[in-house]
């Protein structure tokens, strides 16, 4: 940020008072710019014993593989976020969602929100966000075409949680570097 979004004169950055981190401050208007994570929700959907994915039509990781989500809007429930981005990527309905788990991102800035549902039908199609959408079966899973860390910890977590029937809400912390799941012995796609 180089300019206060309030009054257009330069920003400045430094501790306000009373605070312990840096913000951006004008000098101006006395204006103090709060940079916060962005919070991204989705939907795990799943369709009997197979998962849906999308593949990806715009940028970041265009062509790659994920489960239908996207940052959440103002006025909106990470609910409500989470079924608008499975409708708008997927053009998916899914009935019956759950939290299913939450991963922090701190080096991006980032909150995941996944709800766990289940489609009542195998009705999907592509949109303007996704060029093509699937169900797949566990060991059809492209593992090395998928979009983002986060998506494969969030599937990984769902096909454990599958084989033992027991679906808790996840946690995670995603870390750089990122160790993938997949080298974990336990876990086999």
């Amino acid at each position: 940020m180089n300019f206060c979004s309030n009054c257009g004169n330069p920003v400045i950055k430094r501790i306000p008072e009373g605070d312990n981190r840096e913000r951006h401050i004008c000098d101006h208007c006395l204006t103090i710019h709060y940079e916060n994570p962005k919070v991204i929700a989705g939907v795990l959907p799943v369709y009997g014993d197979q998962v849906l994915l999308c593949r990806r039509a715009i940028e970041p990781r265009h062509g790659l593989w994920t489960l239908p989500a996207g940052f959440l809007e103002n006025g909106e429930s990470s609910l409500q976020g989470a079924l608008r981005e499975c409708e708008e990527e997927a053009n998916a309905l899914v009935i019956e969602p759950k939290l299913y788990a939450m991963f922090d991102i701190p080096q991006i800035n980032q909150v995941y929100v996944f709800y766990r549902a289940e489609m009542v039908e195998p009705r999907f199609n592509p949109t303007l966000e996704s060029s093509e959408v699937a169900l797949f079966n566990e060991a059809d899973i492209p593992w090395s075409e998928l979009a983002f860390p986060v998506i494969e910890l969030a599937l990984h977590h769902f096909l454990n949680d599958r084989q033992t029937g027991n679906f808790i809400v996840r946690h995670d912390e995603i870390k750089r570097p990122w160790k993938s799941p997949r080298t974990i012995s336990a876990f086999k796609p």
